[in-house]
């Protein structure tokens, strides 16, 4: 790897280990075995360079769910069992990569007086929920249209909503069977006329 690769590598380490806020320019460049310089080098600064490391983790993790879904696929008779199966797995995948959803957390919350992350962020929202919503159909990919957009959007949500519970306290965060019953309740709620 070259110094722009190994400094991605350290700073998604960091990113793991310690987190947005509280990762340091001289923490990257140790846990990349690169200079300090480099950084501006390559990145221009460290927010710049810890933007681009949580997208790319993100993206990483994606290929965890991607696994996910497709043992789902294999493994599930008919797609309420899918969807619980999905859901269950994607709790998995938290324990793995929990550094990862902390850091995007509190990345999140530093936005308004972070211009260039609030920007990396909208910028990988579009692509986000596009991915989310072939991969929780099944599919490599899905076209660019209202509709896919809302179903990634939603399921966007769902994960965000997971991932903060199960930050919190895990062993209170619902499992997919909870996710089922719910998405019936309010399905039942919100799409069915009202009986007189």
């Amino acid at each position: 790897m070259g110094n722009r690769e190994d400094l991605l590598a350290g700073a998604k380490r960091c990113l793991y280990e310690k987190g947005y806020g509280r990762t340091t320019a001289r923490d990257i460049a140790t846990a990349s075995g690169v200079s300090l310089a480099a950084i501006g080098y390559h990145f221009g600064s460290k927010e710049a360079l810890l933007n681009v490391a949580l997208i790319e983790a993100t993206g990483e993790w994606g290929g965890a769910l991607g696994a996910v879904v497709a043992r789902a696929n294999e493994l599930a008779d008919g797609p309420e069992e899918r969807f619980v199966a999905v859901w269950d797995g994607v709790k998995e995948t938290f324990v793995e990569h929990r550094g990862l959803w902390a850091a995007q957390f509190e990345a999140m919350v530093q936005t308004d007086r972070a211009p260039e992350l609030a920007a990396a962020l909208t910028a990988a929202q579009k692509e986000g929920r596009l991915g989310l919503a072939a991969l929780f159909q099944g599919l490599t990919e899905v076209p660019d249209t209202e509709d896919e957009l809302a179903r990634g959007m939603f399921y966007q949500a769902l994960l965000v909503g997971l991932a903060a519970q199960w930050l919190a306290a895990p062993e209170m965060a619902p499992t997919g069977r909870d996710f089922l019953r719910g998405l019936q309740l309010v399905g039942d709620a919100v799409l069915r006329p009202a009986t007189p």
